[in-house]
């Protein structure tokens, strides 16, 4: 069985839903350390000016170590600011009306949850169905398992049952000095390869690295076949660098 494992992030990059379309189970690693002002709380969409953040508000002060799956939403005033950014730089696109009911519905769902692990997960979900991705979603807390990084995760693939781990070339820093445990748990390691597919896009010239809601917005029912043209073969160990770049292929 091949597996991922990712932290739960808010309006996730086509990237992102590469990697879990591409195994057998996905891992949302939500029983590990939230960390402030990263992917877990905030991600960008495509304005006339380039890029703009949306940023969920959660209780931080007070709470340091806390878990993800353990974080509040702060202010819940943070729904209408977000959707009224979406809908000002989408409303002309051409499958808005298509999809922004939907986002509208689980962004104020929120309110009644207010935690931000819930609010990440039905977005995930949500983001896979209109995608085509049927991969098991299952939360790493439901796994039960302890460890430190590489440690975890090779606990997290054994009690899933995997041989095989899809890493982001984001954590070669760590994992590739760490091989040896994956190594000696039959786990075989590799790191996605994905190259951003340029597609039709408000606001000239193409931005990449936008929210998956750019993707769907603009192009509907092609989205998935757009997001797939961007997955190339898995990178080997020996193919990355601990900074997390690939090497250039022989051949």
């Amino acid at each position: 069985m091949k597996i991922a494992i990712s932290q739960p992030a808010y309006l996730p990059w086509l990237g992102y839903f590469d990697l879990v379309g591409q195994v057998d189970m996905f891992v949302l690693l939500d029983s590990v350390q939230f960390e402030k002002q990263s992917w877990q709380q905030r991600n960008r969409i495509k304005t006339p000016l380039g890029l703009q953040w949306l940023t969920v508000p959660v209780v931080f002060r007070g709470h340091f170590g806390q878990q993800i799956k353990d974080v509040a939403i702060r202010d819940l005033e943070f729904v209408r600011r977000h959707l009224k950014s979406v809908e000002l730089n989408y409303r002309r696109a051409n499958f808005f009306e298509r999809y922004f009911p939907e986002l509208k519905e689980i962004l104020l769902s929120s309110v009644k949850e207010s935690g931000l692990a819930a609010l990440n997960t039905r977005l995930i979900r949500w983001f896979c169905e209109e995608l085509g991705i049927q991969t098991p979603i299952v939360p790493s807390s439901a796994l039960n398992q302890q460890g430190r990084r590489s440690e975890l995760l090779v606990n997290l693939c054994r009690a899933a049952g995997a041989d095989s781990y899809v890493s982001p070339l984001g954590s070669a820093a760590y994992l590739l000095a760490d091989l040896e445990l994956f190594s000696k748990a039959d786990i075989e390691v590799t790191f996605q390869h994905y190259e951003h597919p340029v597609y039709r896009q408000l606001f000239p010239p193409f931005c990449p690295q936008a929210s998956a809601l750019d993707l769907l917005f603009n192009h509907g029912g092609e989205s998935s076949l757009i997001l797939l043209s961007g997955r190339k073969a898995s990178f080997l160990p020996h193919e990355v660098t601990p900074s997390g770049v690939a090497m250039e292929r022989a051949g």
